[in-house]
């Protein structure tokens, strides 16, 4: 392993034990506690709202389809663009599935006038497929996230539309979804506007026109890592520049937002504290005696195939799926198998709990001064007052469930919000939960490829104003337009990072309230598979409840790693006090487990080749793992993370800014793709604003020129109507220097309010950084951005201008 990820060596820690603690490891950015019962690889029968039977119909609209004779809305086997997915599970195929038509023949409708003008029979059955074709395709724009009969927020704001409703709105979805659908029928080809206008009637061009755009500037079609897409992707579609861009980590979102800016006209670079991108994301080599394997040491399982953006990725690079098999078996604490029956007694019991919470939250909620309480303190009440798991195999057995919805959460079932801690699951993606071949780091490392990232950069500090924004990093300075800060909420919580200004108060009280929980994970590698290759999960029981996240459960890698590869898992209490274990000690409490299981029944389990700990919590770059709905909090905190703050400057996206995805690492892609369509609309937004208010900023900071004080890099203009030490002033400070290595053509500049008492002592001062501590800590002074100044120094600045525009004139006599 990377000896740059190496914590100090525990004494007890032999290596040649081959025993490694991860103190850069990732996390399982999954909410899949269990492999998921009865996900049919076939779209059309996928659970919950996925079905034909239980979606909402969509619009009945005259379908906007093309009516040439050569061309309908149905694929035509002889254009690329509109060959059949392919099958995800099946190995001996390329590639995954995606939502799509049964498979059927297909043939051309050469004779399409002639059908409806001869034969009204025919006619009819041509339209009654066609609406069958409009509604696969809404199905598949559902599975991507768009809503069945609306537009999106997005949508809105990008006016696709002229009017909101009717007809028009109508035809634009039915337009959207079936460009949707054409590109999702092929994701390794580039689909063009001249493409996306093929089977539509002429009449809509306008309508293809603003769902193509749309589609293809928010990252929903063209996107990903096939090769004439890649290519694409790092060049700008149409040669305009729209600004520099600074992103802050170099994590799935981080990659995802870089490769889209690029195309879409921006030039970035990507700051990166650890020495490799994918932060949460990283899959680890391990060998030894000719065995090797890939252990995903983070984010592992595709939690949902059925218009997961990383199945698209999967597809594009001919990576085949393996489906996490519903097969898992328990153990008792002395390595007996669970008697079926209990355990089925207990797992009913167990989401009957649920769904009593269920219906109390929902009488809570409608009480606007409810207080929320913790899932586990609800569902404990109800366990006792229902008399539910009372012996003490069905009580370890309702623990192993609890630790399965603690490992789901990555936090312990007290930190829990009953009201909202599963807030996400309306959203929740439909298919399979499947394992990538090789690990996730075949994303990351296609992802970063020919990307401007410099490894080893720590932020320390995120300055913005009305000019734009400084990154301040390993001693070095980035300037750009905008800056894009893709950190785990665990570095933000821990306040890692300077924000200058300082972030808004809604916006702290947000990364306050969500909680950012914790998962570890051992892997192993064995000279040889003894647990049997039929099953993909196992489970174990333990006697101690505060404990019961401990190993509770075991993925077996060995289909996908390369080599006989075991994870245990390690939630709740028991992930917080593994930590504080040597890894030693935690490869021999799993090995004995594995030998509790197997050697009664007659199979050694030999010494490990390798061992890795993971240890998230103590993770400088992550503080933890992944984001939860903590007491206190709700989804609309993921939104006000997701918040752009500084007038269209600093951006946010990563898995805890996502409200439907969090903690996945699809939720971490699809907000690097949000982000980057934000800051198109933004940087749109300031090329075209008239009598922008940094106009304004450039008329005071003439004024500047000729300060009434000045010392370092802070310029000062005093109250012209007081002499007095208390009456206020108006202070300037430059941001920048030589050591800007991406830098846009101007500085930043901040400004602030103090009195003139307090001008006259920062000038006594020594050095800008002396200066700087003295206005935020001793005078408590914010900085702010020209929008901001108008706010607070609005009595002040009119004066200022009104006394020094007469003093120009003056001069001009």
């Amino acid at each position: 392993m990377d000896t740059a990820d190496l914590p100090p060596q525990d004494p007890s820690d032999n290596p040649n034990d081959g025993v490694s603690d991860e103190s850069s490891p990732e996390t399982d950015l999954t909410l899949s506690p269990v492999p998921p019962e009865n996900h049919p690889q076939d779209f059309q029968h996928s659970p919950e709202n996925n079905s034909p039977e239980n979606a909402s119909p969509p619009p009945q609209t005259e379908a906007p389809v093309s009516d040439s004779l050569d061309d309908s809305s149905e694929p035509i086997p002889e254009d690329p663009l509109d060959e059949p997915p392919q099958n995800p599970i099946d190995p001996a195929e390329p590639g995954p599935t995606e939502p799509g038509p049964p498979a059927r023949k297909r043939r051309r409708r050469k004779k399409f006038f002639t059908e409806l003008n001869g034969n009204p029979s025919v006619a009819k059955n041509r339209r009654a497929d066609l609406a069958k074709e409009v509604d696969i395709e809404a199905l598949i724009a559902i599975s991507v996230g768009f809503p069945v009969d609306s537009l999106t927020e997005e949508e809105i704001e990008a006016n696709v539309v002229p009017t909101i409703g009717g007809v028009e709105q109508s035809n634009y979805i039915v337009v959207r979804n079936h460009i949707l659908a054409r590109w999702r029928s092929n994701v390794s080809v580039w689909l063009t506007q001249e493409h996306a206008r093929e089977s539509i009637r002429s009449e809509h061009k306008g309508l293809v026109d603003a769902a193509y755009y749309f589609l293809l500037e928010h990252g929903y079609i063209n996107f990903g890592l096939a090769p004439a897409i890649k290519e694409a992707k790092l060049k700008s579609f149409n040669g305009v520049v729209r600004g520099i861009v600074v992103i802050v980590g170099a994590g799935l979102a981080g990659l995802v937002a870089a490769r889209q800016l690029v195309f879409l006209g921006f030039k970035v670079v990507v700051l990166e504290g650890r020495a490799r991108p994918g932060g949460r994301v990283r899959t680890k080599k391990m060998k030894g005696d000719d065995t090797e394997a890939a252990a995903d040491l983070g984010g592992s399982v595709l939690t949902g195939i059925n218009g997961n953006p990383l199945g698209v990725l999967a597809r594009q690079l001919g990576l085949p799926l393996h489906k996490v098999r519903d097969i898992c078996p328990l153990y008792l604490p002395d390595g007996e198998a669970v008697n079926s029956d209990i355990d089925s007694k207990v797992e009913v019991s167990f989401n009957k709990l649920l769904d009593r919470v269920c219906k109390l939250r929902h009488s809570m909620i409608e009480e606007v001064k409810a207080v929320d309480v913790s899932l586990g303190t609800a569902l404990e009440a109800f366990r006792r007052v229902y008399n539910v798991a009372e012996d003490s195999q069905e009580r370890m057995l309702l623990d192993w469930h609890l630790a399965n919805l603690e490992y789901a959460n990555a936090t312990l079932m007290s930190n829990l919000s009953m009201a909202y801690w599963d807030q996400d699951d309306p959203y929740e993606m439909g298919g399979d939960h499947c394992f990538i071949p090789g690990g996730n780091e075949t994303f990351v490392r296609a992802l970063a490829e020919d990307l401007p990232i410099f490894y080893e950069r720590t932020v320390e500090s995120i300055r913005y104003g009305s000019d734009g924004v400084l990154v301040y990093a390993g001693g070095q300075e980035f300037r750009g337009d905008m800056v894009l800060c893709t950190v785990p909420l665990g570095v933000l919580k821990k306040g890692s990072i300077e924000f200058v200004p300082e972030l808004p108060q809604g916006k702290r009280d947000a990364i306050q309230r969500l909680g950012f929980g914790l998962l570890n994970k051992v892997a192993i590698l064995f000279p040889y598979n003894f647990w049997g290759g039929d099953i993909d999960t196992f489970g174990h029981l333990t006697e101690d409840p505060s404990m019961r996240g401990e190993f509770f459960l075991f993925y077996s890698y060995s289909s996908v790693s390369g080599g006989p590869l075991l994870v245990a898992l390690v939630a709740g209490e028991a992930a917080i006090k593994f930590e504080l274990m040597s890894p030693v000690e935690s490869v021999r409490r799993v090995l004995d487990i594995l030998r509790g299981i197997f050697n009664p029944k007659g199979i050694a389990v030999p010494d490990p080749i390798q061992a890795l700990c993971t240890r998230w919590g103590k993770d400088n770059y992550s503080y933890g793992s992944y984001s939860y709905v903590a007491i206190g909090s709700s989804g609309d905190d993921y939104d006000i993370l997701a918040e752009s703050v500084g007038d269209g400057r600093v951006f946010f996206a990563g898995e805890a800014t996502n409200k439907q995805y969090p903690a996945t690492m699809h939720g971490a892609f699809l907000s690097g793709m949000r982000e980057a369509a934000n800051m198109l609309r933004v940087a749109k937004r300031r090329f075209h604003k008239p009598n922008d208010v940094s106009e304004e900023g450039d008329d005071l900071d003439k004024f500047f020129d000729t300060p009434d004080l000045t010392f370092g890099s802070l310029s000062v203009l005093f109250d012209p109507r007081s002499s007095d030490l208390d009456s206020h002033s108006l202070f300037r400070v430059k941001l920048g220097g030589d050591k800007l290595e991406y830098s846009s053509s101007s500085c930043l500049r901040l400004y602030g309010l103090i009195s003139r008492k307090q001008a006259i002592e920062l000038s006594e001062v020594d050095g800008d950084e002396k200066r700087m501590s003295m206005l935020n800590k001793d005078f408590g002074v914010k900085l702010v951005g020209i929008k901001g100044l108008y706010t607070s120094g609005e009595s002040l600045v009119p004066h200022i201008r009104l006394a020094r525009s007469h003093l120009n004139e003056g001069n001009l006599v």
